[in-house]
């Protein structure tokens, strides 16, 4: 498993995170820093929206080591799988943009609802994971089940800790 890690670690030197920023010019450097933080914000949306599913596979085909008997079962498995994830990650691209154009003028109700969501996405991404888990576990067995909930948890925790470090910080807004 030390190779999962690594494997997995791998992910993170692929996916460009951080929007290039352009030097400022004359204008403020409030809105330059607004300006940037939008790009900031539109580079993490489409990260979710990028090759990360393709580069995922190929993450994933190097972990799972399958046999040709079981990689015909898997694979079809497991793009259903990332189909379903991908309408998840379009709710966490929307609730991003939905962040990013409040979080300075944040109020306690607009707070609630978006750590709501963000709590209820999470849930429907475990969800989902242990609903094909399940599958995994049925076609093939429990260690390719498994081996598949390690490596895409490895993942998921890597994108995660990448967005979550990049994105600001709520604060109270100026009422």
């Amino acid at each position: 498993m030390k190779g999962t890690m690594i494997a997995a670690c791998a992910l993170v030197t692929i996916l460009p995170l951080r929007a290039q920023t352009t030097p400022q010019t004359a204008a403020s450097p409030e809105s330059a820093t607004a300006s940037d933080e939008k790009k900031n914000m539109q580079a993490y949306v489409a990260l979710l929206r990028s090759d990360v599913r393709k580069k995922k596979a190929e993450v994933m085909s190097a972990v799972m080591q399958l046999d040709a008997d079981d990689a015909e079962r898997f694979w079809p498995i497991y793009d259903d799988f990332q189909a379903e994830l991908t309408g998840i990650y379009d709710q966490v691209g929307a609730e991003i943009k939905n962040y990013a154009a409040q979080y300075r003028t944040m109020d306690d109700a607009a707070a609630d609802r978006i750590g709501t969501q963000v709590l209820d996405l999470e849930q429907q991404r475990n969800d989902l994971k242990r609903k094909y888990y399940e599958r995994f576990k049925t076609s093939l067995d429990p260690i390719v089940a498994m081996r598949f909930l390690q490596v895409e948890n490895q993942i998921e925790r890597i994108i995660d800790l990448q967005l979550a470090a990049e994105l600001p910080v709520i604060t109270r807004g100026q009422q």
